[in-house]
Parts: structure tokens; sequence; C-alpha cells
């Protein structure tokens, strides 16, 4: 079993930018080895969300029309959310995010959709990048506890994430503070 302080993310990949006008999209592409059902599971239940998402969900995503207040990490503001569409196990969307869930012979190619600010669209890379590390580590059964908000801009693998992303896109990658192990 894996431990978080020897989780290294790997190399930045898997995502793309698209513009239309002033709106940026970053989309993540991941393949994981479980069922759609599973991950749908892990994608709508606050019990579960809290094991490796970047926020906090007062309840369940799971069903369109319900308002859910999200505490995104090193935040108290909650944000309330009305969930757009939930078509149970193959498509979430609510606020500035679209979930796409594709069974595939290995599992399920998690698709994620998330509109951004230009300046944040590395940021927010590298911190779906771990953040899908540790929900696949938690669908597995060796859960190494999130890695988000602003102690995950302190994590080394996220700065070093962050500027490959920048590079991968052509944008100027935020500066941030010494790089730190995460604890």
């Amino acid at each position: 079993m894996m431990d978080r302080e020897q989780y290294t993310p790997g190399p930045a990949g898997g995502a793309e930018i698209r513009k239309e006008g002033d709106k940026w999209t970053l989309i993540l592409v991941r393949e994981l080895r479980h069922s759609p059902e599973k991950v749908w599971q892990a994608l709508t239940e606050p019990a579960h969300l809290r094991e490796w998402a970047p926020f906090d969900a007062d309840g369940s995503l799971g069903t369109t029309g319900n308002t859910v207040n999200l505490t995104w990490m090193g935040t108290s503001a909650t944000i309330p959310t009305t969930v757009k569409r939930a078509d149970a196990p193959r498509l979430l969307e609510y606020n500035d995010a679209r979930w796409e869930l594709e069974a595939s012979a290995g599992g399920t190619r998690l698709t994620l959709w998330h509109n951004l600010h230009r300046r944040f669209i590395s940021m927010g890379a590298a911190g779906w990048h771990i953040c899908f590390d540790v929900l696949d580590r938690f669908l597995s059964g060796a859960p190494i506890s999130r890695i988000a908000g602003p102690d995950a801009m302190k994590f080394e693998g996220w700065q070093r994430l962050n500027a490959e992303y920048a590079k991968l896109f052509g944008v100027e990658p935020p500066k941030w503070g010494a790089p730190t192990a995460v604890s």
C-alpha cells in the first residue's frame, strides 16, 4: 500500500484547453480501473468526495435539481450549487463543471470539463490531476487522503505539475512559495 509521503504524481498529460470568447475550459481525461457505478458514487456522495475532491458537499450531487452547498478546501464560504444534470452513471453537471463517465474495457474513462479563468488553468489542471490520482487510490482501497486547496500548492508535486501544464498550455504559471513535502 502506498502512503501519502510516498506519493509522487506522474507527468502532466491527458489534458487540453479550449477557448470560446472569454471562456476557458480545462478538459481532463483519466482512465480509471473501476466501474462507472463505483466512480459515479465517488463523484456524487459526500463521504466519498471528502476522500479525494477539492471541496466538501453537504448533500448528494447525484440527483438533478438537488441544491447542495459546496465548500472548497481552504475557504469557509459555501457555494449553493444546483445539480443541472445527473444521469447516473454517465453524466453529471453542476456550476462550472461537467463530468462524463464512459465504460471502457479497463473500467471507466472519466472526462471533466471545468470552466476556469485563463490565469488559473494550469493550477486547475495540476490540482485535478492530483485529485484524480487520489480518487483512483481511494477507489482501489488504498486511500492516501485528499491533497487539495492551499496545502496542495505547497506540495512539490503540485508545483511541478503546475509548471508542466503551463508549458503544455502555453500560459505563464503563477509563482508560489518554496516546495515542501506533503504532510
